[in-house]
């Protein structure tokens, strides 16, 4: 019996389906979990029946068609995953994969096709078949004739109103109307089942320094609260590879890979760039801190797919890509990443992610490292979440879970390619990077008030020694150990608090009246010298520098002023 092979997952979805026989049936599961093997085992127990003669299989790109033959070859199906809109099917195959493009662009020629034998058409990632309008109609068009249709997606959520091609919806009460899975199978059932990986998310912060289109000099740090524009310019400073960010961020992931990498040999990492040239600066920057060099996939072009699947199966240590390996890449060996992208729409990010967390054995985990801005930690605690495709809902706020998501990515695709006259002023100056969070189960450990030991954090990181439930323990214990730890300091010093915030206090303002002083002297922005004094001196922001941090501070002022005036 084919689905004795089979998770449990897969088996109690390949039980539901044999019950039901349906013409059409859409199944919702987590990224890493197995709809290739599940949709692979229904289509050779509908062929080994004689209920179809022939399985098309449809993806997103042409790197999923070659992935698809060769997992169907394993189960004794041939699928040419290279057939031409008007070309005749080798009598050696069973059936061929199409992307959605490649179906648009000929839709009757695939209709004839379909028809002329009984047909099982899987459509993977379905949700793709609803990017354009053109899509669904050549996707209605061309596979409307098939005996069966198989729909598949790990994020089954959009933000259009272009309905999925043979997806059922249900009115709800609002007046929107919401997709109905047949069977699904989301991440925490998924993580429960030892199927996929928990992820540590590894957010990093960090003083950013850039001047704007306007021609001000801008300093902040990275995710506290900020307007908009400013959120979004301290993010692109923070990606921009000539800071010292990125540097600082690309040696943590690379030896957060090296520890895992003691128990796993052939573990792997990911680099998920916004665009080429970034990729490229990446790619340069990991051979400084590696010592090797990385691979390199800029785009869906010819030899893509032969660069990921000898990397793939390689030892190479790092992966830089451009998206396109962001969904349905199959690369079980990828344990760490960095999301160094600024597209942070809900669902590329849950794509992103998904691209790490396949387990191969139990005790497993994934890091991700990324920026520690508010719309990637939401995304990330929020990781568990199942969601839906609605169709009929009002959006007015682009920050929504649901906000249009074609809209966004062509902002962001537009943002990266604007040319020099349209960006020519605004200029990344400098960036530092210094751990901030950890994002784990939902829960956020570290951030502002607490700090995680640099060793607690390598533990973290060695694959089998902890359980998911070990490792939020693990971290929930040492909060409270920390918290202790903070109420008895507090305890002991408080007989001369006073005082000393009394010290502290006066020399913070008569820091800030220097500073006031030396803008008006020469007209640089008061941000801009707090960053210049704390480069030059070491330290944190004034309002958490000791009295001693300070008092360097005011000194160096002092003799940049008379340095100025002689």
């Amino acid at each position: 019996m084919a689905s004795q092979r089979l998770r449990a997952w897969q088996r109690a979805a390949f039980e539901l389906y044999e019950r039901t026989q349906p013409r059409d049936f859409m199944t919702v599961a987590t990224p890493g979990a197995g709809k290739t093997t599940f949709a692979l085992t229904i289509a050779a127990d509908l062929m080994h029946r004689g209920v179809v003669e022939r399985v098309v299989v449809v993806t997103p790109t042409d790197h999923l068609k070659t992935q698809w033959a060769l997992a169907a070859s394993g189960l004794g199906i041939r699928l040419d995953p290279a057939l031409a809109g008007q070309g005749a099917l080798a009598q050696e195959f069973q059936g061929f994969a199409v992307t959605y493009a490649g179906l648009a662009v000929n839709p009757n020629a695939y209709r004839v096709r379909i028809e002329a034998r009984r047909t099982l058409v899987i459509l993977d990632e379905v949700h793709h078949a609803a990017d354009a309008l053109s899509w669904g109609e050549a996707v209605r068009e061309a596979c409307d004739p098939a005996a069966r249709r198989l729909a598949l997606t790990g994020t089954p959520f959009r933000s259009d109103d272009n309905p999925i091609p043979f997806v059922s919806y249900a009115p709800q009460g609002d007046g929107t109307m919401q997709s109905v899975a047949d069977f699904t199978y989301g991440y925490g059932s998924a993580l429960r089942d030892g199927v996929v990986r928990p992820v540590l998310f590894m957010a990093y912060s960090g003083e950013m320094h850039w001047r704007t289109r306007a021609g001000d000099e801008v300093a902040a740090r990275l995710g506290e609260p900020l307007t908009k524009d400013a959120t979004a310019q301290a993010l692109r400073t923070a990606l921009n590879p000539q800071g010292s960010w990125m540097p600082t961020v690309l040696q943590a992931a690379h030896r957060r890979l090296m520890e895992v990498r003691r128990d796993i040999p052939d573990a792997g990492g990911l680099v998920i760039a916004s665009d080429q040239e970034s990729a490229r600066q990446y790619a340069s920057l990991l051979a400084q801190v590696t010592g090797d060099q990385p691979t390199v996939v800029l785009s869906d072009e010819a030899g893509a797919s032969a660069r990921i699947a000898e990397f793939s199966a390689s030892m190479t240590p790092w992966l830089v890509a451009v998206r396109m390996v962001s969904e349905g890449v199959d690369i079980p060996r990828l344990a760490v990443g960095v999301y160094a992208t600024t597209v942070a729409t809900p669902l590329y990010f849950a794509q992103a992610v998904g691209r790490f967390v396949r387990a191969r054995r139990r005790g497993e985990t994934a890091s991700i490292f990324l920026p520690s801005v508010p719309g990637l930690l939401t995304l990330a605690s929020d990781l568990e979440a199942e969601r839906d495709h609605v169709v009929g809902r009002r959006v007015d706020d682009e920050g929504d879970l649901y906000a249009a998501e074609a809209e966004l990515l062509a902002r962001a695709q537009q943002d990266e390619a604007a040319s020099d006259d349209e960006l020519g002023t605004y200029q990344a100056l400098g960036s530092q990077a210094a751990f901030d969070r950890l994002v784990y189960d939902g829960g956020e450990y570290g951030g502002a008030v607490e700090e995680l030991d640099e060793d607690e954090m390598e533990f973290l990181g060695i694959p089998g020694l902890l359980e998911p439930d070990q490792v939020a323990e693990l971290l929930k214990t040492s909060r409270a150990k920390k918290g202790r730890a903070r109420q008895a300091a507090a305890k002991q010093a408080s007989t001369d608090a006073d005082a000393t915030f009394e010290r502290r206090s006066e020399l913070r303002r008569e820091l800030n009246g220097l500073v006031g002083a030396w803008h008006h002297r020469t007209g640089q922005p008061h941000g801009v010298t707090h960053t210049k004094l704390r480069t030059d001196c070491g330290g944190p922001p004034a309002a958490q520098a000791t009295s001693e941090q300070l008092q360097q501070r005011i000194d160096l002022l002092r003799q940049w002023a008379l340095r100025a005036s002689g």
